[in-house]
């Protein structure tokens, strides 16, 4: 049996997988009934989001391994350019 993040590159191409990325900053907001959740990575000036139905623990100074696809988001009329996280794990 193939591991998870080798499933989902398999069965969705556009996905992307990283191993051991570090947390530079962690931030979590209450939203709707859910946690929305921003990730900050060394080296990538782009945010990480992902949603939870519970707070998580604080990943700040981390690494994690991440599965992800690029998305845009707009704000105030302004179209950024975010990472929509399908998978994460504490490495």
């Amino acid at each position: 049996m193939k591991p998870e993040p080798e499933r989902l590159l398999k069965k969705h191409n556009k996905l992307v997988h990283s191993d051991m990325m570090k947390v530079r900053s962690h931030v979590q907001r209450e939203s709707d009934g859910w946690f929305i959740n921003t990730l900050m990575l060394e080296g990538y000036e782009v945010p990480f989001k992902y949603k939870r139905k519970q707070r998580y623990k604080n990943l700040k100074g981390q690494r994690v391994n991440l599965t992800y696809y690029a998305d845009c988001e707009t704000v105030a009329g302004l179209n950024i350019e975010i990472m929509t996280v399908v998978r994460i794990r504490v490495a």
